[in-house]
């Protein structure tokens, strides 16, 4: 195979995963695990590939002369790597932690190999001047080793209380300081002068064994400061790195001065390069500042952006901007073409991902981040198409050098002049690209960003006088909820969030505070009052709570108020159901499509150990309740209901809620017994806690979402169940897990409607969150086998008395205790229904006696013929 098509095809693989990388950024909100796919495909994938790559090419470069094994070896590893990334990523995608234990292990088997192939292949190579940058391709590989070991640790090992915490930043340092760190400074070294067509200083030498040693040196510090739980610790070693970094910076600095090159590729490495050291001050600074840990831990989110994107994914780009035409070859004509190509609208390009990182970092509204970054990923990718365009320009006719001589004088004069004009123009047209990113952004939530529609003109006479009130928010209460303002004065209201959690003010004529996070303030301009005016929260069931408030015009003739329940132009009125209801399109004869899974009602043995660790990601998303029936449903994990979690008496549970929604959520364990206070509290989004609890009692428990109104947030998905098994448990063929919820729905896609809720009467009442599933899609179980089944009652309003039609329950077991145990006293007793409040479950046992389909209910039949009925598929032994 040519050299030439060698790296076409390995960079190839760069390129795929890029692509995958988009398709998560568009769809990131309709996919489990959204938002660390979007980082590993980019880091894992994309970085991670070119890194292979391009260290082994370099590697041969500097010691000449080939790896053990050449190119098929090499190709081996990539294979091997793309192999275990995937593995990574489809694991992640479906839970199955075996795939990304798998996938883990490949990934640091491949980097082990990297490791020892590149320290075979320097042990025998000819003294050269740079040679010793092929240790930083070693230390960054042993760093990439240490980084995936700790992350499989992290995901399947049971940690003492607190050491997931603790492990979580150094598994970052390593895999983004070390290995791509320690790779990207290793290469810049000597790449950042060869992109600029400037000479090495005869410095470098002494520089590039300076910072290897010091960037060493920082991580194991670092290191050091998590095993001895030490955080300041942690400081010094970022210090130490980052003295190292700056010896090269500087010297970088004083290249570009000498050089007279402007290239996208220069451009963007210089930009990632800067990013780079940004993010690594910030990383250090917030882990030191935090007050433990686990603040630490979710502290350090922020910097994943400007990371993957600012420095990882601009310095990709921009090496390879440059290294492809020479791997392309063909010529110096050829690669002037390839060059010119990749170097299109370079400073526009690198314009714009610069700035809209800097706007993405900014405290502006969720609609703004989202269309900046699908901008900045956009133009990122224009790099995809203008590499195609490069390979096909190296492959044209090539002019003859005199023509190319000819008009490439001919044309200097005028490009020189032209230059400042061009980039002044690039510059002009980003700063543009930007600002039409921001005002779409904000045209889609004006009043997140604090714009207002104009009142209404006011029916009297103005005074020219302006009224201002000062209003709090609080315990879903207005205070004060009655402003009185004279006929005809200008109100302006400032209003402070003290609650804490999200809320805004809405009035019915127009005005809108947008979005206020806790200890925000903001002064709505609410006009001229002309009549009495109604105000509310619209954050979805805070008005329902008693979230209202009213202007009270003094004096005048009082006009009749705007109707309190229509939703103001331009507010977020996050709980009103536009739109016929969804319960109109109801048909529980109607079967769902071939397509439909059921949610496994499957219960798993609880998992070894004394101390089960999850991580709990609040999403919002659209799921189908029943045929034809979709809701926008606020959940765990994506399934409501969310995961089952399982344990014995005495285990210890360690949570990671993680608020990936776009309202504030928490998460309360009925399993464990503590002040509140902390562990329960609203979380904003973007923020995550550690919520930590030791089972006491047995018992399924049930855990929901705490924040007010509880009713709308249980109804709305987030709930699911906590088995602590009852000592001396006695093994079963078969367990089944089922929770019992209601649907008061609103319309179609939307919400839980929040004043059904208040009516208790459900439209639908089903187990494990969809309709009739289990008529659909049968338990299995076999005559003769013992069979449990765990219920739980989520509510929020409705009671539940499970029945299991043509069985007799020989076992029942409720809210921590036996009523009956195989068959009880008399040893023939039995139990016809599992009755259970809101919040309360238990198990019930049986064995079936033939063949045949034993449907299974609540037996408060309305709530059957609701949806809360199933069956059991029984074959014979």
């Amino acid at each position: 195979m040519s050299r030439k098509l060698w790296y076409l095809l390995m960079n190839g693989l760069v390129a795929l995963w890029l692509v995958a990388a988009a398709i998560i950024v568009l769809t990131h909100r309709f996919v489990p695990a959204g938002d660390w796919l979007m980082v590993h495909l980019l880091l894992l994938g994309a970085v991670s590939t070119a890194i292979l790559v391009w260290s082994q090419h370099f590697a041969d470069t500097l010691l000449r002369r080939p790896a053990p094994g050449g190119r098929a070896f090499h190709g081996m590893r990539l294979v091997g790597h793309t192999v275990g990334a995937g593995l990574v990523v489809a694991g992640m995608v479906t839970m199955l932690w075996p795939l990304v234990l798998a996938g883990g292990i490949l990934v640091g088997v491949v980097a082990v190999t990297h490791v020892v192939t590149l320290f075979l292949q320097s042990r025998g190579a000819l003294p050269a001047r740079f040679a010793p940058l092929v240790w930083y391709y070693i230390a960054a590989g042993l760093a990439l080793v240490i980084g995936v070991g700790l992350g499989i640790v992290m995901a399947r090992v049971t940690l003492p209380d607190g050491l997931h915490d603790r492990l979580y930043p150094a598994h970052l340092a390593f895999n983004l300081l070390g290995w791509v760190g320690l790779t990207v400074v290793g290469t810049v070294i000597l790449l950042w002068p060869t992109v600029l067509h400037t000479r090495v200083s005869d410095a470098v030498d002494a520089i590039a064994r300076r910072t290897l040693w010091l960037m060493v040196g920082g991580l194991v510090v670092v290191g050091g400061s998590v095993a001895l739980d030490l955080r300041p610790l942690f400081a010094l070693g970022i210090l130490i790195y980052l003295v190292g970094v700056g010896f090269v910076v500087v010297e970088g600095v004083r290249q570009a001065r000498r050089s007279a090159q402007g290239t996208f590729a220069s451009w963007s490495i210089g930009a990632g390069v800067l990013w780079f050291a940004f993010c690594t001050i910030a990383f250090g600074v917030v882990v030191v500042e935090a007050p433990g840990w686990a603040d630490a831990a979710s502290g350090v989110g922020w910097l994943v952006g400007p990371f993957a994107v600012g420095f990882a994914a601009q310095v990709l780009i921009g090496a390879l901007s440059y290294l492809l035409p020479v791997v392309l070859g063909g010529g110096p004509e050829a690669s002037r073409r390839t060059a010119r190509e990749l170097d299109r609208v370079g400073l526009y390009r690198v314009s714009v991902v610069n700035l809209g990182i800097v706007v993405f970092l900014l405290p502006v509204p969720s609609f703004v981040k989202v269309v900046v970054s699908l901008v900045v990923f956009a133009v990122l990718l224009v790099f995809l198409v203008l590499a195609v365009r490069a390979v096909l320009a190296s492959r044209a006719t090539a002019t003859t050098a005199t023509t190319a001589t000819r008009t490439t004088t001919a044309a200097a004069p005028a490009d020189t002049a032209a230059v400042p004009a061009r980039r002044g123009a690039a510059l002009a047209a980003a700063v543009s690209t930007v600002v039409l990113a921001l005002t779409i952004g904000i045209a889609l939530d004006p009043t997140a960003a604090g714009f207002q529609l104009a009142a209404p003109a006011a029916s009297v006479t103005p005074t020219g006088h302006t009224t201002t009130v000062e209003v709090s928010m609080k315990n879903m209460r207005f205070s004060p909820d009655v402003v009185e303002v004279p006929a005809g004065d200008e109100l302006v209201i400032r209003l402070t969030n003290k609650d804490n959690q999200v809320h805004d003010l809405v009035l019915a004529n127009g005005a809108s505070s947008g979005l206020l996070n806790p200890d925000a303030s903001t002064d709505v301009k609410v006009g001229v009052v002309g009549s009495n005016i109604d105000g509310w929260c619209s954050i979805a069931g805070h008005k329902l709570l008693g979230m209202v408030m009213t202007v009270k015009m003094i004096g005048g003739a009082t006009a009749s108020p705007a109707p309190s329940d229509t939703p103001a132009a331009g507010g977020h009125d996050h709980g009103a159901q536009a739109g016929p209801s969804a319960a109109e399109d109801i048909d529980l004869a109607k079967e769902p499509d071939a397509t439909f899974r059921a949610h496994d009602a499957v219960l798993a043995p609880a998992t070894s150990g004394t101390t089960h660790e999850y991580t709990f990601t609040v999403r919002e998303g659209m799921r189908e309740v029943a045929p034809g029936v979709k809701q926008t449903l606020w959940t765990y994990n994506g399934t409501a209901p969310g995961p089952t979690l399982r344990g014995q008496v005495g285990d210890t549970f360690v949570i990671t809620l993680v608020n990936d929604g776009t309202l504030g959520h928490s998460v309360d364990f009925h399993a464990g017994s503590l002040a509140p206070d902390e562990p329960m509290r609203t979380i904003q989004p973007g923020e995550r806690l550690t919520y930590t609890f030791t089972a006491t009692r047995a018992g399924i428990w049930l855990y929901h979402c705490s924040t007010m109104p509880m009713s709308l947030h249980i109804a709305n998905g987030m709930f699911g169940a906590v088995i602590i098994d009852p000592p001396g448990l006695t093994p079963v063929d078969r367990e089944f897990v089922l929770v019992q919820s209601e649907y008061y729905l609103g319309g179609q896609g939307a919400i839980a409607d929040a004043t059904r809720i208040a009516t208790q009467n459900p439209d639908l009442v089903v187990f494990n969150g969809y309709a009739n599933q289990y008529k659909y899609r049968p338990l299995e179980a076999k005559v003769g086998e013992r069979v449990r089944i765990w219920v739980l009652d989520a509510g929020p309003n409705r009671p539940s008395a499970f029945h299991v039609v043509g069985g007799q329950f020989d076992t029942v077991y409720a809210e921590g205790d036996y009523l009956l145990r195989d068959g009880g006293s008399t040893g023939v007793g039995g139990g016809q229904a599992l009755a259970l409040q809101p919040a309360q479950g238990g198990f019930v046992e049986l064995t079936f006696p033939e063949a045949g389909s034993y449907p299974f209910v609540t037996h408060i039949m309305s709530d059957a013929e609701k949806g809360a009925a199933g069956v059991f598929h029984v074959t014979g032994p």
